[in-house]
């Protein structure tokens, strides 16, 4: 039996899904990693539930949330926004932790 190469599985997962998940509000472009890193998951677990400003700044990185916040955005945008996400992606974002669908 062969040896499962990680490094060549997560390339070709990303070459089908690629590197980032777009989104666009106002006009304005945004994007979400198809993939987090362990770290940003255990980041995500360690929010408090109602830390919905933590999950975005973990998600989209303090440069994307500053323009995000030049933006009205609704806590019902952002929800339908995860949803989406995880739709296309297989990531589900619950109760401030993330985990891949089985």
């Amino acid at each position: 039996m062969g040896r499962y190469d990680v490094n060549a599985a997560r390339a070709q997962r990303l070459e089908a899904r690629g590197e980032r998940w777009e989104f666009e509000l106002d006009g304005e472009p945004f994007w979400l990693p198809t993939e987090l890193p362990r770290k940003v998951v255990r980041e995500l677990a360690d929010l408090d539930q109602s830390d919905l400003d933590g999950l975005l700044t973990l998600l989209l990185g303090e440069e994307q949330v500053k323009r995000l916040d030049d933006h009205t955005v609704s806590v019902q945008d952002i929800q339908a926004l995860l949803e989406a996400y995880g739709r296309d992606t297989g990531m589900t974002l619950g109760e401030s932790s993330a985990s891949t669908r089985s």
